[in-house]
């Protein structure tokens, strides 16, 4: 049970959050609603969806829409076994038997049933498809195929809570458990009302275009979000909590789902207050039980009356490069990286506390996409001594082989950010030496798709560009991000041999196979560049004075991670 589990996590990581476990009174009464501070930008319901990825969507909703893991405290998965089951069965071929919890209804009082993993994999398998000017185009935005594109057939008969995942033959995909999560599994029923059909299972088998369509229509855009009016009956709830509305003034508010059929929340109202908000006001109003903000990015706030920590994150701050305009020519983008002063920008904004020997947090990333406290690690970040620190010779040596004048990079992301505008700054200082400007291109309504459409040269943010929390241990975003053609590749990186690695990684179990493709890897990116990598991002998560259970989440989950185990006294 998902209680039993929050208990041993509990246990395991009392060390290093004991600030953020302060025990109860009895003279102190519990708060009814607890205001949680957290930089993701709320902007879609559909954590699959390239929008909802992209935004953050892990972070509000992974107790809004349960699946059958999530993303724990150290950024592993996690059975959750009140929203079913899930066992690999032994057999040459790969295949998972899921099993959804009986008693799962969703907060509209619909069943939730195997159509929502037929929904799932069909629109993230990258099967379904479209003419398009350069060849075919996904109908479905999905951020990233991962592991649904291995799969070849779901077997389910609608309305069951059966269903029997079949890989492909000679496909064995090793972070299966990434599959059918928190905050990615949707409700089908709501696209099958939505276009008009009994049900999306048959509807996706019969492949009928204009049917097909409509549903990828829907699942693109229809749980998109914005402060103001939601029709509610399209964002039922399969977890503790259910959206109670939505709005600037208010926050997102969300309320204890009364058709919930697992342990009841412990305090029935968490206000989500996302990116955009006044930080510094709602905690002079008292406002703010939790907090979770990218550290430095909110350079007034106060955080009186709360237990709080400055963690190196799972996710990696970096600058996402576009591969077409001014990054067009790879000699204009390892030009940047040699002017980009690395090592300054983490020491001056990249620490988080006392620098460890190693691991998270322990110097400047020098790795795309291993993670800093992989045992591969150190192995593999050898083609990343060019760029450790600040040439500026290099640089202007670089540009001129590249016949580029005086090129101009705008960087983007999100604000208002602090520190992010720290970092476009010193970036910019060091660049203007070789005859590179920068401009800071930060909006508060910034999306990482404006790198796709041309409007900036580069994104300022975490892993696959989130703005907000970011990243796991099995780092499946992190390789997404730089797939050809995956949603969250907004830097257009397109590269085949790069793309076998990651396919073969997947399935990879020998050691040494896997340090060599490894190698091989950040070899070719660090070549390429498609993004520079800088510093573990740091994270402030605070607790309010009186909280228990809070348990710090550095990962693409954020702390809302259990935020049904909260409790709040004062």
């Amino acid at each position: 049970m998902r209680r039993g589990t929050i208990r041993l996590i509990t246990v395991l990581a009392t060390a290093a959050v004991t600030s953020g476990l302060v025990a109860g009174c009895s003279s102190k009464n519990q708060v009814p609603s607890i205001g949680y501070a957290v930089d993701a930008a709320v902007a879609s319901y559909n954590g699959g969806s390239t929008l909802g990825a992209s935004s953050g969507a892990a972070a509000v909703f992974g107790r809004v829409l349960t699946g059958f893991f999530y993303t724990g405290p150290d950024g592993q998965q996690v059975a959750d076994t009140d929203a079913g089951t899930a066992k690999e069965v032994p057999g040459e071929t790969q295949t998972v038997q899921y099993r959804l919890n009986p008693d799962g209804v969703y907060s509209d009082g619909v069943q939730t049933s195997c159509d929502d993993l037929v929904l799932a994999w069909s629109a993230r398998s990258g099967r379904f498809t479209r003419p398009g000017d350069r060849g075919p185009v996904p109908l479905f935005d999905a951020a990233s195929t991962a592991g649904y594109a291995d799969i070849e057939r779901v077997d389910c008969q609608p309305g069951s809570k059966d269903a029997t995942v079949v890989f492909r033959p000679g496909r064995h995909y090793l972070p299966w458990r990434t599959l059918f999560t928190a905050a990615e599994l949707m409700p089908a029923h709501v696209v099958a009302q939505a276009v008009g059909v009994p049900n999306v299972v048959n509807a996706l088998q019969t492949g009928d275009g204009a049917v097909l369509g409509r549903i990828a229509d829907f699942w693109n855009s229809g749980w998109a979000m914005k402060p103001g009016g939601l029709d509610l009956t399209k964002f039922p709830s399969s977890g503790p909590y259910r959206i109670e509305s939505f709005s600037a003034k208010d926050g997102l508010v969300l309320v204890a789902n009364e058709k919930w059929w697992g342990s009841a929340p412990e305090t029935s109202r968490i206000v989500v207050w996302p990116k955009g908000t006044d930080y510094a006001a709602k905690a002079k109003e008292n406002a703010l039980g939790v907090v979770d903000l990218g550290a430095g990015s909110v350079s007034d706030l106060k955080l009186d009356g709360f237990e709080e920590q400055t963690i190196a994150s799972r996710s990696a701050e970096q600058l996402v490069l576009a591969t077409g305009g001014v990054f067009g020519p790879p000699e204009v983008r390892r030009a940047f990286a040699q002017c980009v002063p690395r090592q300054a920008l983490f020491d001056t904004l990249g620490k988080a506390g006392e620098v460890p020997q190693s691991g998270l947090g322990a110097g400047p990333l020098n790795a795309h996409v291993v993670q800093q406290d992989s045992l591969y690690y150190p192995a593999v970040i050898g083609a990343a001594d060019r760029y450790r620190g600040t040439d500026i010779p290099a640089a202007t040596a670089t540009l001129a082989s590249a016949r580029a004048a005086q090129p101009t990079v705008r960087i983007g992301y999100l604000a208002p950010d602090a520190r992010r505008a720290k970092t476009v700054a010193m970036i910019a200082e060091s660049c203007r030496g070789a005859g590179i400007s920068v401009v800071d291109a930060g909006a508060p309504d910034f999306s990482p798709a404006r790198l796709s459409e041309g409007a900036v040269d580069a994104v300022l943010g975490g892993t696959a560009a989130v703005p907000g929390p970011a990243g796991s241990t099995t780092g499946v975003a992190a390789f997404a991000a730089l797939r050809t053609g995956s949603g969250l590749d907004v830097g257009g990186f397109a590269n085949g041999r790069y793309d076998a690695i990651t396919d073969q990684l997947a399935g990879e179990t020998n050691s040494t196979v896997t340090l060599n493709l490894l190698t091989e890897a950040e070899n070719l990116l660090w070549a390429q560049l498609p993004s520079i990598p800088l510093f573990a991002t740091p994270r402030t998560i605070a607790f309010g004075n009186g909280m228990q259970n809070g348990i710090a989440g550095p990962t693409q989950a954020g702390t809302g991670w259990n935020m049904d185990r909260w409790v709040l006294q004062r």
